[in-house]
């Protein structure tokens, strides 16, 4: 990985896109630090350490910090990616939608990029109205006026971020949405630092239980990356022969090649929509029910239910609850997605019309048949190797360690770090082949 990045600052075209990269994140961080006028610093410090627990803290952690200065940023990516999971699933409803998403080609996935950006703004507004409606006492003179400025600057912040994705994915390196949700989360490593600081040294004196408890967990942490990236990485490659045939004076064909199946072909797509799914309903229900965490009753249950996902501070028997949807979230959202990247059908199509054949498996519905059994085993075990890391960290409810990293912030560093160093290589590549036809 270092030696792809030191080349890449060896060349003048990628090292151009990584400058603008890094470029759009530092504008990212910047507005993570710009508080949304009106806010009561002092009410708001006191109301966020109070906010352990709940939806507060866990949006906090995805925005990298952005949600407890109440900054431009607070509401990070989430409604563009909740607007994303509503046009897929429309997609699957609507058949003008889906022959959009499926055969629409550069014009329908246009069309269908605009949809997602209405849809986002459409979900800012209502999260932000929410957002203000929940969070009034720390505003100086909270009123119309004041909401309707939170809102808007909000709105607006929510929209620049949306815009910094889709430069960083046109003009720069990586997936802009992946890396502004993967910057906001490793910006949360150096409390996790201090977290296992503590451990050792918080009492004024040398603990050895928290040595001990310190070195167990970064030897986990180096298991749970090591796994990802081997899973990630990992591939199942199906063989494929093509036969001889003669155009003219040429022989064509003859060669024999592979289809590499990726072992999560999904990536950590699945795991970001869980999350967000997961966590929706608490959006709604704070919007309209004040003080919901320190509330009982039905909606207070569904709340407790839904920040599950990534805090301690609920009831064992809603993190049960959490984990068993959270695991078939992850599973149903895995299958979605690698059938919706890899079709076995066009595949084999496209192997018999080049005269190809997997060796031992006839041309047509047999090729179908055979890679499609290969792919549901393959998303089985990606998509249950997903859930069960994520939910993994689960387990540390148990103890009196809080750390600000979790599995699914593990899978989504780690997947988008090693999808970015991957495009990185692959325009390394592409820049090499134009040298030396040139």
């Amino acid at each position: 990985m270092f030696q792809t990045i030191k080349n890449a600052l060896k060349t003048p075209d990628v090292r151009k896109k990584l400058l603008y990269t890094l470029v759009l994140i530092i504008v990212f961080r910047l507005g993570c630090y710009i508080t949304v006028p009106g806010v009561d610093i002092i009410e708001l410090n006191e109301v966020m350490q109070n906010s352990t627990g709940t939806l507060g803290s866990l949006v906090d952690m995805i925005s990298g910090g952005a949600f407890s200065r109440f900054s431009i940023f607070a509401m990070s990516i989430s409604p563009y990616i909740t607007a994303s999971i509503v046009i897929q699933l429309l997609g699957m409803v609507i058949p003008g939608l889906e022959r959009l998403i499926k055969e629409g080609g550069e014009e329908g996935k246009a069309k269908v990029n605009r949809y997602t950006k209405l849809l986002t703004i459409v979900l800012a507004a209502i999260q932000a109205i929410g957002t203000y409606l929940s969070y009034q006492s720390i505003f100086i003179n909270p009123g119309f006026l004041t909401g309707s400025i939170v809102v808007i600057s909000l709105m607006a912040g929510t929209a620049l971020l949306m815009w910094l994705g889709e430069q960083i994915t046109n003009k720069g390196i990586g997936n802009g949405i992946s890396l502004i949700i993967f910057i906001g989360i490793i910006a949360g490593l150096p409390s996790g630092v201090v977290t296992l600081w503590n451990l050792i040294f918080g009492t004024g004196s040398f603990s050895t239980t928290g040595l001990l408890t310190a070195i167990a967990v970064i030897v986990g942490a180096i298991i749970l990356v090591a796994g990802v990236v081997f899973v990630q990485q990992a591939e199942r490659r199906v063989p494929v022969q093509y036969a001889k045939k003669v155009v003219g004076r040429k022989m064509y064909g003859g060669q024999n090649t592979h289809i590499p199946l990726k072992l999560a072909m999904a990536g950590v797509m699945p795991v970001i929509f869980a999350s967000s799914f997961m966590t929706f309903p608490a959006m709604i229900i704070q919007m309209f029910v004040k003080d919901i965490a320190t509330q009982t009753g039905f909606l207070a249950g569904l709340y407790k239910f839904s920040i599950a996902t990534s805090t301690s501070a609920v009831p064992i028997g809603y993190s049960i609850a959490n984990a068993i949807v959270y695991l078939l979230l992850i599973v149903g959202f895995t299958f979605f997605y690698t059938y919706a990247t890899f079709n076995p059908a066009e595949v084999s199509n496209n192997i018999k019309k080049n005269g190809g054949f997997i060796p031992g498996i006839r041309a047509g519905k047999p090729t179908t048949d055979y890679l499609s059994s290969i792919i549901s085993k393959l998303t089985w075990f990606g998509g249950l190797f997903l859930a069960v890391i994520a939910i993994l960290p689960m387990l540390l409810r148990f103890t009196t360690l809080n750390l600000a990293f979790g599995g699914t912030s593990i899978l989504i560093v780690v997947g988008v770090a090693l999808e970015t160093v991957q495009q990185l290589e692959s325009q390394l590549v592409m820049r090499h082949y134009k040298g030396f036809l040139e």
